[in-house]
């Protein structure tokens, strides 16, 4: 099944950042009452009024034309301001109604601020889950306010697997992730929500984080988790939204090459076997509507980083996903993993990965693959030597060959650890961004810059 052709939406600038709606109504209420005053004053038949009103109707009739009196002037000036003050009034109303409706639980300035912030640049929806997805988001958030993060909900382990289980809800670790990654004060949401109690202080909390207890108390509170998170989102003021892949509580599964079957995303990793495939219990789960609808209306979609079989390949497992992947006209990037993971995708390269995707949804989906062209250190390459793990190897002749653009740039900085650097990585997929609305000219893709 060929490809069809896709091209990024129009759409603002990255960069264009209104402020308040608000304040162009407040603006015309003042014009408007400065006028009204000035024709109040005009209507005392003081010198200084006459000289005015004189002033301004030489003015008519010099730049309009119009020979008008002194009391044509008046209510000229007494009618335009009158329209002003109205026209402000009115829409700083709408204003302040509409932003009441939408964020019931905020203050009045917390209410026009997160209204301020939706539907501000680019329509990006990302798919995935663990650190990957949330990595991605603190990126994106610097050119976006109108990004939807759909998070895979297959989560068996830690205080998400307990809470999933003892409250019948989905598992809610990965979703705070993500929350926390789109606040705008997320340096303090980060600490408060990653702190967990201590197994020793309490038998009930402990190793339970307090983020997914949060949610699991909005939950509790409205008996939907739909609800509840939109009520979290709400009361964290994130920019952009996030929405579970599915609704239906889902057990992840892998298909060994030695013909086990592991069910739990906890354990895949631990198995220590070669995955030939997975799948979801039930097969049948739908993605809900809000989720489809974004993809559809997306100017670009994401797909990872993280990891390929437990975070990324969750969400493609959905049909109605694959669906709507499937009918957006937006292009589709695949953001590959820096490092292979140890029991997932050990010897992968970059096309070993797509290649696991299309195994999996049957179709050729994905227009891009970014993947990184840095080299890790000796001491980073010893490290994770000892946990199985090497540098992911961007095979481009491969990836060209599977009519996919490969997308080489620096992803991670020189720390310990080589994981996905947030800035490097919006940085890369918004040049990608540039060039894919470029290409008709003479830059492609290949000529953009890295963000080293």
């Amino acid at each position: 099944m060929a490809k069809k052709k896709k091209k990024l939406s129009t759409a603002k600038p990255s960069f264009w950042r209104p402020g308040l709606g608000i304040k162009r109504c407040f603006l015309f209420i003042g014009i408007g009452i400065a006028l009204i005053c000035c024709a109040l004053i005009l209507l005392t038949d003081t010198h200084i009024a006459l000289m005015i009103e004189f002033s301004l109707a030489k003015a008519c009739a010099a730049w309009f034309n119009w020979q008008a009196s002194y009391m044509a002037v008046d209510v000229f000036l007494l009618v335009l301001g009158i329209v002003c003050l109205s026209w402000g009034l009115w829409r700083s109303a709408t204003y302040l109604y509409s932003a009441s409706q939408a964020h019931p639980s905020s203050s009045m300035l917390g209410a026009l601020g997160m209204g301020s912030q939706r539907n501000v640049g680019l329509k990006i929806v990302a798919l995935g889950g663990g650190t990957g997805l949330s990595t991605l988001l603190r990126g994106l958030k610097k050119y976006s306010s109108n990004i939807t993060a759909i998070v895979s909900v297959s989560d068996n382990g830690g205080s998400s697997g307990r809470l999933s289980k003892e409250l019948d809800m989905l598992p809610p670790g990965d979703i705070r992730n993500c929350l926390t990654a789109l606040a705008d004060d997320e340096d303090l949401l980060t600490e408060l929500f990653r702190f967990r109690f201590d197994k020793g202080e309490s038998q009930s909390l402990g190793g339970h984080a307090f983020g997914n207890l949060f949610l699991a108390a909005l939950y509790r509170i409205y008996d939907d988790f739909e609800v509840a998170l939109k009520k979290g989102s709400a009361l964290l003021a994130i920019r952009g939204r996030v929405l579970p892949a599915t609704l239906t509580s889902t057990v992840l599964c892998a298909k060994l090459r030695d013909g086990r079957i592991i069910k739990g995303e906890s354990e895949i990793p631990n198995a220590h076997g070669e995955i030939t495939d997975v799948f979801l219990e039930p097969s049948d789960c739908q993605a809900p509507p809000d989720v489809i609808k974004a993809i559809e209306e997306a100017d670009v979609v994401i797909l990872g980083p993280g990891s390929l079989y437990t975070s990324v390949m969750p969400n493609l497992l959905i049909k109605n996903i694959v669906k709507a992947l499937e009918k957006t006209s937006a292009p589709v990037i695949y953001v590959c993993n820096v490092m292979t993971q140890s029991g997932e995708t050990d010897g992968y390269t970059a096309a070993d990965h797509l290649q696991a995707i299309y195994h999996h949804i049957k179709k050729p989906l994905v227009d891009y693959v970014i993947a990184n062209s840095g080299k890790p250190n000796k001491e980073q390459l010893e490290k994770y030597a000892k946990e199985g793990s090497k540098p992911v190897v961007l095979d481009y002749d491969r990836l060209k060959k599977m009519d996919v653009q490969p997308i080489h740039s620096k992803l991670f900085k020189d720390e310990q650890l080589v994981r996905h650097d947030p800035d490097y990585l919006a940085d890369a997929i918004m040049n990608l961004l540039e060039g894919v609305k470029s290409q008709d000219g003479s830059k492609g893709a290949d000529g953009m810059r890295s963000p080293n």
